[in-house]
């Protein structure tokens, strides 16, 4: 039986850096969202100072749907997959992303274990601020990090194996049966 694990959070909070030490754990690989972010992004304003085009995301949802596709044809049956997403709660397009996640852990009869990763706002604004992100093409914005976190809240869909983890200790909210600190 294979796991699909799907970190959830914003920009910042740490999602790859955690997903490179569960799949070490877990003999996971890796499917980072900027996978199918930045063959698209790449192909915008190389200084990432303009506005990205409505509808640049659909195209990332179709890159994400291939290599999906691929993964539910072609890996092997006990093969586990960490993926990361920024979803966002109340936004169509981060549930129809979650919805892809789950659709190809159901195909493929895989456990399906969301993890929400919150982080204090300040900490999130200090890690976003990293220049080493911006080669990456992840965001550096620091007010539009304080105005996400002011704002919004990270996609949180009900499921079986939801867990929330907090990675700093000013984190709120979080139920204590199913807290987690890393």
């Amino acid at each position: 039986m294979s796991v699909f694990v799907l970190l959830l959070g914003f920009p910042g909070v740490g999602k790859l850096t955690i997903a490179k030490e569960l799949g070490s754990l877990i003999s996971a690989k890796i499917v980072d969202n900027h996978w199918f972010n930045n063959p698209i992004l790449r192909l915008l304003d190389g200084d990432q100072t303009a506005p990205l085009p409505k509808g640049v995301w659909e195209y990332t949802g179709r890159v994400r749907q291939a290599v999906l596709d691929a993964i539910i044809a072609y890996s092997g049956p006990s093969a586990n997959f960490i993926f990361t997403h920024a979803g966002v709660e109340g936004d169509e397009r981060s549930t129809r992303t979650y919805q892809q996640f789950f659709d190809a852990a159901r195909q493929r009869a895989a456990v399906f274990v969301p993890v929400r990763l919150l982080c204090a706002e300040e900490e999130l604004a200090r890690r976003v601020s990293s220049p080493a992100r911006r080669g990456h093409l992840k965001t550096t914005d620091v007010e539009t990090s304080r105005s996400r976190s002011q704002q919004a809240l990270v996609l949180d869909i009900p499921h079986q194996h939801a867990l929330t983890c907090g990675n700093t200790g000013s984190c709120c909210d979080i139920p204590a049966e199913r807290e987690l600190i890393v």
